[in-house]
């Protein structure tokens, strides 16, 4: 972390891990967005997606509380501009910044027991910061949070009342309610007898 520059946080937000092989005639690829997106692991994560073929097709499975607003920021940024045909799959939690690359993903699935925080964006610092500085930080997440509450409507797409209602001051939303809002499918791994090809079929 740069000096003096605050950590920004969006609450708890996910980083990559156990990326999988690129897309074979066998199958697509699969990555998963487990525990925090720090800035510390945002190199790794983002070479990774790179890694997969633009176009391609894969399974992105999500289990993050949340991290960096700006790692959250750049899957979301990735997956668009590489057109990687993602489905999406919570299978813990998705909250906070993972909330993101969630939405950037054309196909989305939930578990009937899957949770998602969505929350205003927070941020916070363990460096000494100057009055000037806090103030333009301040001036800087204001902006930044509007602009992203944009995007997650557009990303959905999904209304703005809908995810005002969810966001301030804060709200865990169960994945029954984002299936009934049309923001995601249902998928139900202990019920469906072949659950991998319910999402390859997707």
């Amino acid at each position: 972390m740069e000096k003096n520059k605050p950590a920004v946080k969006t609450g708890p937000y996910p980083s990559i891990a156990n990326a999988g092989s690129r897309e074979t005639p066998a199958g697509p690829w699969e990555i998963a967005v487990t525990g925090d997106l720090s800035a510390d692991r945002q190199a790794e994560s983002i070479s990774r997606i790179v890694e997969f073929p633009i176009h391609s097709k894969g399974i992105i499975y999500f289990d993050s509380c949340g991290g960096s607003v700006y790692a959250g920021l750049s899957l979301a940024t990735l997956i668009r501009t590489r057109e990687l045909r993602a489905t999406a799959v919570v299978i813990g939690e998705c909250s906070s910044a993972a909330l993101m690359p969630f939405a950037a993903c054309k196909t989305r699935f939930v578990t009937p027991l899957s949770t998602l925080l969505f929350h205003p964006m927070r941020w916070q610092s363990e460096e000494d910061v100057r009055l000037e500085e806090a103030t333009e930080w301040a001036r800087h997440f204001k902006q930044l949070e509007t602009d992203l509450d944009d995007l997650l409507v557009r990303l959905f797409p999904m209304a703005a009342e809908l995810l005002q209602q969810w966001t301030r001051p804060g709200r865990f939303v169960a994945g029954k309610e984002l299936v009934e809002a049309g923001l995601a499918q249902m998928f139900d791994p202990f019920v469906d007898e072949k659950p991998f090809q319910t999402l390859r079929r997707a």
